[in-house]
């Protein structure tokens, strides 16, 4: 081991040490982004190869994670934008994508994916599909694998859903508007029974949320890192969880 590793190594217990008997936040979400970024950045023609980095860095990140006792990880990989990539790039970030979930379940975490996944190739649908049948009793940490997401088409499928469940029982749009609350939308969400984010991180330097979680995120906690995803480090991780733990979180109080 040089100095430089012996410097991170000695950084990174300094920063683990820093968050005992601190908060640490049940749910985070992850933007992971700037796979693409990296690998131009690395003299890459092929980017894909910059979504299988990214990819594994996902494993990475889970057991960083159970380390610190993070419950709920939500993890975006593909937006609803990103349908419209061309075919030569989209063909290959899918088929990670699936390979990604198949190791996901192999490894035994519990994984939800979510979003519109009927507008995917109808074989990684049924891949996504099964994996949160295989894994739905497994224990431990829950991944959300957000592909084909946007948070404006989530709320309007659990607007969807709770129109189509109250039509079944019968009542009608006169009476639903007369009880209708937030809590009934939240319900009918991708996420339904699980806490919201507490934390949410994005990589490669851009500051916007893009609708990730837009329903969820309203009490949340930001924290945005300059490195790209591929590059992404559990310095990296730590150091949004102490900037986590060191907010006053007033929850608009």
């Amino acid at each position: 081991m040089d100095l430089r590793d012996l410097a991170y190594r000695l950084y990174e217990r300094r920063l683990e040490a820093s968050l005992v008997g601190t908060a640490i936040p049940k749910h985070v979400g992850v933007m992971c982004d700037g796979n693409r970024r990296w690998a131009r950045m690395a003299g890459l023609t092929d980017v894909s190869k910059g979504h299988r980095k990214g990819a594994d860095k996902i494993f990475e990140l889970l057991q960083w994670c159970k380390e610190t006792g993070v419950e709920v990880v939500t993890l975006w990989l593909l937006s609803t934008d990103n349908l419209s990539r061309p075919g030569e790039e989209l063909a290959p970030l899918l088929k990670i994508i699936e390979n990604t979930v198949t190791g996901l379940v192999d490894e035994g975490w519990r994984v939800n994916p979510m979003g519109a996944l009927d507008l995917l190739p109808g074989d990684m649908t049924r891949t996504l599909k099964d994996a949160a049948e295989t894994t739905a009793h497994n224990p431990g940490l829950l991944v959300n694998v957000a592909v084909c997401y946007g948070g404006r088409r989530e709320i309007a499928d659990a607007v969807r859903s709770l129109l189509h469940e109250h039509a079944s029982r019968g009542t009608t749009i006169e009476e639903l508007a007369e009880i209708l609350d937030v809590e009934h939308i939240a319900e009918h969400l991708y996420t339904a029974g699980q806490p919201d984010p507490d934390l949410v991180i994005r990589t490669s330097g851009e500051q916007r949320l893009g609708g990730f979680l837009l329903w969820q995120s309203t009490h949340s906690e930001f924290y945005f890192c300059d490195a790209y995803w591929p590059a992404f480090r559990k310095v990296d991780f730590l150091r949004a969880l102490r900037s986590y733990a060191e907010r006053n979180r007033r929850f608009g109080a």
